[in-house]
């Protein structure tokens, strides 16, 4: 069985230089600040330290085998998704992006799966993006958790979503322009805290906007152990249960779109993680690192390997589940 890790991020070197050629309005620079990180600037925003794994292949090689990971389902890095941009632009920078994975899942097919990005600010060409990208081989989509702060229940998304569930388009989201980030300017909480509130607000979104009911062929995988989810579900249940606000777009409990989420293993313990697996079951738990950053983490299979859960159940989250869902 292979380790399959769903959560990695990618932006190689020669993908560098080929936005830096294509999309030169974005000012995307690597600006190294030693030997093992740089500055990553991206349309005039700054990310310090970007890890060297993040762009030279043969040190994320080297620390896929230390982590003892076979595989990684690649994706771009949030800094380039670009939803501020124009939507040309962006559609643009999408599809470069993704003919890149595409072409480092041919070099590499036992090392890598990719998915891909969207121009999710215009929702038609995001729609054809997938289906054109998942031609060339990828297995589906990595998108914010809101659009330039427009909730994944936003109408004009339907395109999006019933695209994604008629590919069987493996849908992972990521925290991105996080909610009340005024308030956490201070001690890195815009990521800390920031980071798993968006999922959660994304996640709730798609249950009660009643994203998951209309389009029962989704998968949806939720970053950093989904947030707040799999904690706060109960109260979910009980809020439309009591209230006729959770009643206006879902007309049955929301239960069942609860359970159709899967979450990646980023929590950083054993206690949380057992926790999830309890709660959501090994099948809908995978493997992830968020690679190369350093809110991820090289131990991600080992963490997993070392769980008070059945052997069965390890085995399922380290790829087997990863592999039935991704073909």
């Amino acid at each position: 069985m292979k380790v399959i890790d769903i959560h990695a991020h990618v932006l190689a070197d020669d993908t560098i230089a080929l936005l830096q050629q294509e999309a030169p309005s974005i000012g995307l620079k690597l600006t190294p600040i030693d030997a093992e990180f740089s500055v990553l600037e991206v349309a005039g925003h700054p990310y310090r330290p970007f890890p060297r794994g993040g762009h030279d292949l043969e040190r994320r090689f080297r620390d896929m085998d230390a982590a003892e990971v076979d595989m990684q389902v690649v994706s771009n890095t949030p800094q380039t998704f670009l939803y501020s941009q124009e939507p040309e632009l962006t559609a643009a920078t999408a599809r470069l992006q993704n003919d890149q994975i595409a072409k480092l899942v041919a070099a590499h097919p036992g090392r890598f799966l990719g998915i891909a990005t969207l121009p999710m600010q215009a929702p038609e060409r995001a729609a054809a993006e997938l289906a054109r990208a998942m031609g060339q081989g990828l297995r589906g989509a990595h998108i914010g958790s809101n659009i330039n702060g427009k909730n994944l229940d936003d109408p004009a998304l339907e395109p999006v979503w019933a695209r994604a569930a008629e590919l069987g388009a493996f849908i992972l989201i990521h925290p991105v322009g996080v909610a009340g980030a005024d308030r956490l300017k201070s001690y890195y909480l815009a990521n800390l805290i920031g980071n798993p509130l968006d999922t959660t607000i994304a996640a709730a979104s798609l249950v009660f906007g009643g994203v998951l009911e209309r389009h029962p062929g989704l998968k949806i995988c939720l970053s950093h152990g989904g947030g707040f989810v799999p904690y706060q579900a109960a109260r979910w249940v009980h809020g439309w249960q009591v209230r006729g606000e959770p009643k206006v777009k879902l007309k049955v409990s929301p239960e069942a779109s609860i359970r159709r989420f899967y979450y990646d293993t980023i929590l950083h313990a054993a206690a949380p993680l057992e926790f999830l697996v309890g709660t959501v079951g090994a099948s809908h738990v995978l493997l992830g690192s968020d690679y190369p950053f350093d809110m991820g983490t090289l131990e991600c299979a080992r963490q997993v390997k070392a769980l008070a859960i059945p052997q069965g159940d390890r085995d399922t989250i380290l790829g087997g589940s990863a592999a039935a869902l991704l073909g």
